[in-house]
């Protein structure tokens, strides 16, 4: 760890504060992403997991700043890119819990090739997508999940393409793991958090997070009066046409949840004949020496 400093990441947390990080959110005030952050926070906490046992891994976007807001090892990657950089991460270490955030348009719309991908090898990893239903980092543009008809500055006359659902598709995929829920519900979210972060295998958990600057169709206002939880309903989390079904309903009711849990499909770690023996890749004396990890962490510094 030469040149890192891990004085905050080795401890034991006491405080849901103890996760805070050394930079400040500086998300709009009222922005759903702080319910998000706050519920990330607790859910580790009850879980009792240290900071050096933790990396979040983001894109690009307002949602994407989350690892400079939580204390743990954090990678602040490429537009898109994040699910990629984090399974090349798991991969080297699969004894990490990883953790990757950001939002509607850069997971389901620049990264949407790699949402299908990482649920379809089922790579142990817990992505939390905060889905404000446009693009607030640029001012207010459509995004893949904006509702029909929606105005926008892309779209002054009203959006005419169908809305990208995130729930269905991750199903459809092969996530064995797949949630959503409401940035105002901290309890409940954060009860889906330490579920899907335990789980063994793609977690999904997609997160009503309303833009309270450029989105005044989809508020908080909006969802409270319309979510309802599946876990009311006795809903059977192995019934996939079922979880299928709840997740296209969308109107005066809309479901939050857990969907879909598949519990006996290998995560692409445990199917990984190399990662059978000997720990970690990351940990093993036969990985790179320390010369040839210097050379390569300079010239990417």
């Amino acid at each position: 760890m030469d040149g890192i400093d891990t004085r905050q990441l080795v401890l034991d947390p006491e405080t849901a504060n103890d996760y805070k990080g050394r930079v400040d959110p500086d998300w709009c005030p009222g922005c759903g992403d702080f319910g998000v952050l706050n519920s990330m926070r607790k859910a580790c906490l009850d879980m009792g997991l240290k900071p050096h046992e933790i990396l979040t891994v983001s894109g690009i976007g307002c949602s994407s700043n989350f690892p400079g807001y939580f204390n743990s090892y954090g990678m602040h990657t490429l537009h898109g890119r994040a699910l990629a950089v984090a399974t090349g991460a798991k991969m080297a270490n699969h004894e990490l819990n990883v953790v990757v955030t950001g939002g509607d348009g850069d997971g389901y719309g620049i990264g949407g090739n790699h949402f299908t991908h990482t649920a379809r090898r089922n790579v142990d990893l817990t992505y939390i997508v905060m889905d404000n239903e446009i693009y607030g980092l640029t001012t207010g543009q459509l995004s893949p999940t904006s509702s029909l008809d929606m105005k926008t500055k892309s779209s002054p006359y009203g959006s005419i393409e169908f809305p990208f659902n995130p729930i269905t598709s991750a199903i459809m995929n092969g996530a064995t793991f797949v949630a959503r829920g409401f940035s105002s519900d901290t309890r409940h979210l954060s009860m889906l958090m330490q579920q899907a972060i335990e789980h063994k295998g793609f977690s999904l958990i997609s997160i009503f997070s309303p833009c309270i600057t450029f989105n005044h169709d989809n508020t908080v206002k909006f969802f409270k009066r319309r979510v309802k939880k599946l876990e009311d309903e006795n809903h059977d989390t192995g019934d996939w046409k079922a979880a299928c079904e709840k997740a296209m309903v969308w109107g005066d009711t809309i479901y939050t949840g857990l969907f879909l849990h598949v519990k006996d499909r290998p995560s692409l770690d445990a199917a990984e004949p190399v990662l059978d023996e000997g720990g970690p890749i990351a940990h093993r004396t036969e990985a790179l020496t320390k010369e040839q990890g210097d050379r390569i962490i300079s010239r990417m510094m």
